[in-house]
């Protein structure tokens, strides 16, 4: 494998997880294959054993998924990854892992909305304790740890509302209580975020999103510190059984390739379009990390090497105008998920949140005039433009 450690992202994405071939390939090959034969009894007695390197069946480990996970865990600076079927396997692989009857996790109350729905089923059937806090004030985590908080899990930016949260102060407040951090940096990528950095001890990413970047894989993973941390995860994993396949694991390592030029443009059109925004008559606020006007737009500054793609703002006249808005919208896209090259829009009460119920979505600040969207590569002066026929109809 390539030296890639002491080299910038933007060579990282493109040579991180490529390992030497027999055949000089430069793109690892799709080993699309269940399972993995044996040179003899020894040596898969010795593979099951831990003894030997090597691959017994692909639940377990693929050199397909295995380039594109090294991949992802040297852009986090991490130890080592696992890839997930969905985000979803990951954050259930996360819970499933750590968490046990009579736990207590702490969970950002602006989250990815079947995260919430999840622990609220494992607070129901296994009786681990939760509580969603707004995690974009630390004292918040302080004040909800317990004795018995073993997790406190973080998305920072924030879904949907792009409220961001301190790392560093949030990873000191756990570990000074014996709980671990993990972070949701999905809305980031490892490009303008690196939790491991300030302090996280789980990284994890919905791939569907920005990583793979191209709105044709459904995918997860989690990123690790440590060795003993990668064999508790890979022994739950393996059991769930939640794993990402081979192609789709080369479809993300593709996407990855062009991961740092993407974010680059992501953030540029956002910082138009949010700029925009904030000074148009019909809208009352915009939430994006690139605005001074940002609640937490100094952590941002501090933590983050760019403001990211996703952009959450209220109309002037509530769930009407924003219904009317994406309707009249041609160029952006009326759908749920983000991080594609196509810009989309959506309506979070109405969709995405819909499954956290009313109260919930009230304490998160997940209005019925939220939208969102996720701005993508195009010609930032014909999303404006679509934006602006769209407004003018609210």
């Amino acid at each position: 494998m390539l030296p890639i450690s002491n080299v910038d992202d933007a060579t990282k994405v493109i040579h991180a997880g490529i390992p030497e071939d027999a055949h000089g390939a430069v793109i690892p090959p799709i080993y699309q294959t269940s399972t993995f034969k044996f040179k003899n009894v020894d040596h898969g007695a010795q593979l099951f054993a831990g003894k030997t390197e090597g691959f017994i069946y692909t639940r377990m480990r693929n050199p397909t998924i295995e380039a594109m996970e090294d991949s992802v865990a040297a852009l986090e600076g991490g130890y080592k990854a696992l890839g997930c079927a969905s985000g979803m396997a990951a954050v259930h692989t996360i819970f499933f892992a750590l968490l046990g009857q009579g736990d207590h996790v702490i969970c950002s109350e602006a989250v990815y909305g079947p995260t919430t729905t999840l622990l609220k089923m494992m607070s129901a059937k296994y009786g681990v304790e939760v509580d969603f806090v707004d995690t974009s004030h630390a004292e918040n985590v302080r004040t909800a740890i317990k004795p018995n908080t073993k997790l406190v899990f973080v998305e920072t930016p924030s879904n949907p509302t792009v409220l961001v949260s301190d790392l560093e102060e949030i990873a000191f407040i756990a570990h000074r209580n014996g709980a671990q951090l993990a972070v949701d940096n999905t809305f980031s990528s490892p490009i303008l975020q690196k939790p491991l950095a300030w302090g996280a001890d789980i990284v994890m990413h919905s791939m569907t999103k920005f990583l793979n970047g191209h709105a044709d894989v459904v995918a997860g993973i989690i990123v690790v510190n440590d060795e003993k941390q990668y064999d508790l995860f890979r022994n739950v994993l393996n059991q769930l059984g939640g794993v990402i396949d081979p192609f789709n694991s080369f479809l993300v390592h593709r996407g990855i390739k062009t991961l740092a030029l993407r974010m680059e443009r992501h953030c540029e059109n956002a910082q138009r379009i949010a700029e925009w925004l904030e000074r148009h008559p019909k809208v009352d606020w915009v939430h994006f990390p690139g605005l001074p006007s940002h609640p937490q737009y100094e952590i941002a500054q501090k933590q983050m090497d760019g403001p990211g793609g996703v952009i959450a703002f209220e109309l002037k006249g509530g769930l009407n105008a924003g219904k009317t808005v994406m309707n009249r919208v041609k160029l952006c896209q009326l759908a749920v998920s983000l991080g594609g090259v196509e810009t989309l829009i959506q309506h979070p009460a109405s969709m995405t949140h819909a499954s956290m119920g009313p109260e919930l979505r009230q304490q998160s600040r997940i209005t019925d005039g939220l939208v969102r969207i996720s701005v993508g590569i195009e010609n930032v002066g014909d999303l404006i433009a679509d934006l602006d026929q769209a407004l003018a109809a609210a």
